[in-house]
């Protein structure tokens, strides 16, 4: 994870290194969207810029070019642009006049909006899963715990953050209810940014993981209410640390 300076960008062409980085990155991606089937040009290009947002390839700032975008993905320019101005209408991008598309910045405000949904919905997650997750399943959610308390003492933030991101991705699947999971996806990835974006320039997440516990601990208990305000507490105290972070950055 890179500090706020080394994430700053300049107008034009990718930098070099990134350029080669996020190349890397988006090959994967592409491999796994061809696992899947997914064929459509469009859908993969949209797919793969915006999991390259996600996971800071194209940092906040980034110019992205169609004609460096389309010769990554191995396609024409048509299917980029389309890709673009879907990550513009969600948010992901802006169209800058005389720039062209730009990675939107992290913004406090946009964030604290986000955050209000998601705790109220992560409680509503909580209560649901308490009551509809098996034995077996709990024990999923605390086979990821122990997976971040390794990421943890091997200072792999970046491994840290993904398996925090599944650890609440699992708690609203253990709810089972479509439709809270189709809401939820349409936030997550936001939040998964700006976490992974201030993870280094945040308190050592050990709280994190003893809050994980906690809320486990109350769900194996068969406690709902107990579950919906943990949920919703551990959230907010995230919502703080990565706001306070986000505020003071130049």
């Amino acid at each position: 994870m890179n500090t706020p300076d080394e994430l700053a960008t300049v107008d034009g062409k990718l930098k070099e290194l990134d350029h080669s980085a996020l190349s890397e990155n988006i090959h994967s991606f592409l491999y796994s969207l061809d696992k899947n089937g997914e064929s459509r040009l469009p859908q993969r290009a949209y797919l793969a810029t915006r999991h390259a947002i996600r996971q800071l390839q194209l940092p906040p700032g980034q110019t992205v070019l169609e004609r460096e975008m389309a010769d990554i993905l191995g396609m024409s320019r048509t299917p980029v642009r389309e890709a673009l101005v879907r990550l513009e209408m969600e948010g992901w991008v802006r169209l800058i006049p005389r720039r062209g598309f730009v990675v939107a910045p992290i913004i406090a405000d946009d964030l604290q909006q986000i955050y209000e949904v998601v705790e109220a919905l992560d409680g509503i997650a909580g209560t649901l899963a308490t009551k509809r997750a098996t034995a077996q399943e709990l024990d999923q959610l605390e086979d990821l715990i122990e997976q971040q308390e390794k990421a943890l003492e091997s200072e792999d933030l970046l491994a840290w953050t993904d398996l925090d991101e599944q650890f609440h991705q699992l708690i609203v699947d253990l709810a089972k209810n479509p439709r809270l999971r189709g809401v939820m996806d349409s936030q997550s990835d936001q939040l998964y940014r700006a976490r992974l974006y201030t993870s280094r320039l945040r308190p050592k997440p050990t709280r994190s993981i003893l809050d994980h516990k906690a809320i486990v601990s109350v769900m194996r208990a068969a406690e709902p209410d107990a579950a919906r305000t943990m949920l919703q507490s551990h959230r907010y105290r995230s919502r703080c640390e990565i706001l306070q972070v986000i505020r003071s950055l130049p």
